[in-house]
């Protein structure tokens, strides 16, 4: 008979076991069933759920940004099992070998990330370029499709916006020479007017360029407005950076409504772009919100949108079958693989954005 008692664990791994847990407690929280006063049937009551939510999301935010658990959960072998469910490993190689075998089950596309971010020197910013240029010969050479995905605090932001361009363009421009593409990721609000200047820099020799936008900023409607001359090539995802509650909604239920109402906007500019009436652009959906991407598309069948108008984007290891399914019915989908050694903050945002994955990732570690 199995025993329900947990092995001890090394000092770093029982503070981090400890940790998860107090977390994963506040996404295990149930609906309690209540009698209804007319027909004595038991009902299901969420009092407090969307609290509850928000609480586990704002741990998370908070432990992203701690440098005492980025260090614990390093050297932690159990939290690195668990990043394994994102990322297939922290090398070029590791990342290269998931992607050609998603693409040989099914053809679907790739984006690749080499993680990190907010670097100190110009040094540091042109060895992320070199790391990205050889990343596209190597793909090319492997015979690999795939796109690649820049933070452009990655490229050099904060020291020389204006390096951080020229970094940035010789990216775009090797990547236009193996038919691949850039996207810049959007990081941080503080971030977002000079990323959306690099951005629209780029797309003046290299249109293809595409750009994240977060559905949670309440700004991003306008910005989009701001790209929509220019045939903008869009990731839309929700957004995982802890904002003040005047820059960013705080309920779920408004980021979900922004989120579609961008989308739908974007599928009419790339509508417009197949018809002629305006430059190309690419609408893509950056969620693993499969409701949300339901209501998306019955939304533009009622507008008349053509189906193929948006593509999906979805982290590698999340929702695996249904990235399977939605690629044998035509959608188009990519997904996108993380590797690299940095990899601390960006694991706990992608928890941020469904704060319930820690109940799921807990339970897969510890049983």
């Amino acid at each position: 008979m199995r025993s329900n008692a947990r092995r001890p664990l090394p000092d770093y791994d029982e503070e981090v076991y400890h940790w998860v847990f107090r977390v994963a407690a506040i996404e295990e929280f149930r609906p309690l069933p209540v009698a209804d006063a007319r027909t004595g049937t038991h009902i299901r009551v969420e009092p407090a759920r969307s609290h509850l939510m928000g609480l586990g999301r704002s741990l998370l935010l908070t432990a992203a940004a701690s440098d005492r658990l980025n260090r614990m959960a390093t050297r932690s072998r159990v939290v690195r099992r668990a990043t394994r469910a994102f990322m297939p490993g922290e090398t070029v190689e590791a990342a290269l070998e998931a992607g050609r075998g998603l693409v040989d089950a099914d053809g679907r596309g790739l984006l690749f990330t080499h993680l990190g971010e907010a670097l100190t020197t110009l040094v540091e910013a042109e060895r992320v370029r070199d790391h990205y240029l050889g990343l596209l010969d190597r793909m090319a050479a492997a015979g690999v499709p795939g796109e690649i995905s820049v933070k452009p605090t990655q490229l050099g932001l904060e020291q020389s916006p204006r390096r951080c361009a020229e970094l940035a363009g010789e990216l775009a421009d090797r990547a236009h020479a193996v038919g691949s593409v850039l996207w810049l990721d959007m990081e941080d609000s503080s971030y977002v007017d000079r990323t959306l200047d690099l951005y629209e820099s780029l797309k003046v020799d290299y249109p293809r360029t595409g750009l994240a936008l977060q559905a949670y900023l309440r700004r991003t409607p306008a910005d989009l407005e701001r790209l929509a001359p220019l045939g903008p090539v869009v990731r839309l995802v929700k957004g995982a950076y802890s904002e003040p509650p005047e820059v960013a909604f705080p309920r779920k239920a408004d980021t979900d409504r922004t989120f579609q109402d961008v989308a739908l906007r974007m599928m009419e500019l790339a509508a417009k772009g197949r018809r002629g009436e305006g430059p190309p652009s690419r609408a893509v959906l950056g969620t693993h919100d499969l409701l949300l991407v339901g209501r998306i598309q019955a939304e533009a069948r009622e507008r008349g949108l053509p189906p193929n108008t948006f593509e999906v984007h979805m982290l590698y290891g999340i929702r695996a079958n249904h990235q399977a399914r939605l690629r044998s019915e035509g959608q188009a989908v990519s997904t996108l693989i993380s590797y690299g050694q940095d990899w601390y903050r960006w694991y706990m945002r992608r928890l941020a954005e469904r704060p319930a994955n820690v109940w799921f990732v807990a339970r897969s570690i510890f049983g």
